[in-house]
């Protein structure tokens, strides 16, 4: 009997012990709809996934990212498909989701077709943020716009504009043709030509290089191919200005096509010295990478919701507050900076 009732007791508190466990668990590990990615070393990684590689574009803003987030203390992944598709940016964000990051900053390269793997990250507590090239506001806690939209597109049009007395054909060479920031600015740019000062200007086409060298490079020569009236090429994005800037010195149509756009000073310094480009546009990608580290750290702490009127510090970039973005939110920098032969020299070093 006596051993009987050892039996018992000994069945009992064995399930007390196990009954307390499984009630404990939860608080050492975590939640994932509540507190981001589990504690430890996981909790403390933060992924940057750009749009391809070998994009120099893309690598100065990934640098930026990565000196602000360890700065703040924080591990760094920083991943890229090998070309510039919704599908290869998903194979890297499900692996991401499996790493357990705590926080996602991602150039998209659709806007839509990253929805449900990026909610799916959300969903498993991971902040996550766009940053140049935005995903739509279901599939984001916040974006980080690298400038004002409609001053890049308005902006570009009254400098070629300038460029060919008023008067002529035009072409823009865009990335592709799913990237939300070109076609916001591109957009702008259309906008801005219905005002009647611009009625001798014709857009005549919207080319697309894919954000790839060679691609760029055939799209420029099909361009002047099919329109050998043409005055100017609007490129706004850094590769494909830079393609086009070979084309045209290779061509040696100096002065008879302008070109302007947004590029890396590094990569445009020669084309505006020698006036293939009278002037170009940007702003500094290392800074908008910063401001996306500093942005999902503040995400993951837990000082920004991205609600708007949230605000935080930005290291040396100063604060930031966050704004309305149609129907979501984003923190809005200045406007583009202009290059020219006049201070391409002291820029062109730097990034």
């Amino acid at each position: 009997m006596k051993k009987f009732l050892s039996m018992i007791l000994s069945v009992v508190l064995l399930a007390s012990i196990l009954v307390g466990c499984s009630q404990g668990a939860p608080s050492s590990g975590g939640s994932s709809s509540e507190g981001g990615a589990e504690e430890g070393s996981a909790s403390n990684k933060y992924a940057f996934v750009f749009k391809n590689t070998g994009n120099p574009y893309g690598e100065k803003m990934m640098d930026g990212f990565k000196s602000a987030v360890e700065e703040l203390g924080g591990e760094v992944i920083l991943r890229s498909p090998d070309q510039p598709t919704a599908e290869g940016q998903i194979q890297i964000i499900e692996q991401l989701i499996t790493q357990k990051v705590a926080a996602i900053a991602i150039a998209g390269n659709d806007q839509d077709a990253l929805e449900p793997v990026l909610k799916k990250a959300m969903d498993q507590g991971i902040k996550v943020l766009s940053v140049d090239s935005a995903v739509n506001a279901n599939s984001r806690h916040i974006h980080v716009n690298q400038a004002n939209p409609e001053r890049i597109g308005r902006i570009q049009i009254e400098a070629v504009s300038e460029m060919i007395s008023g008067e002529g054909q035009i072409a823009i060479l865009s990335a592709t043709s799913q990237a939300t920031n070109q076609n916001l600015w591109i957009e702008w740019m259309k906008k801005e030509l219905e005002k009647p000062e611009y009625s001798k200007i014709e857009l005549v086409k919207v080319a697309y290089g894919d954000d790839l060298r060679d691609k760029s490079v055939s799209e420029t020569e099909a361009l002047l191919k099919s329109y050998p009236d043409l005055k100017a090429i609007i490129a706004p994005t850094t590769v494909g200005i830079a393609a086009a800037g070979k084309v045209l010195t290779d061509k040696g149509l100096q002065g008879k096509v302008k070109l302007t756009g947004l590029g890396l000073p590094s990569e445009m310094a020669s084309y505006i010295e020698s006036g293939v480009s009278p002037w170009m546009y940007l702003w500094n990608p290392i800074d908008v990478g910063k401001v996306a580290g500093y942005t999902a750290h503040a995400l993951v702490e837990g000082s920004i919701k991205g609600e708007v009127g949230d605000t935080f510090e930005a290291g040396d970039q100063g604060s930031q507050e966050v704004v309305e973005d149609g129907e979501g939110t984003q923190i809005m920098l200045g406007d583009p900076f202009k290059f020219d032969a006049d201070n391409i020299a002291e820029w062109k070093d730097v990034y």
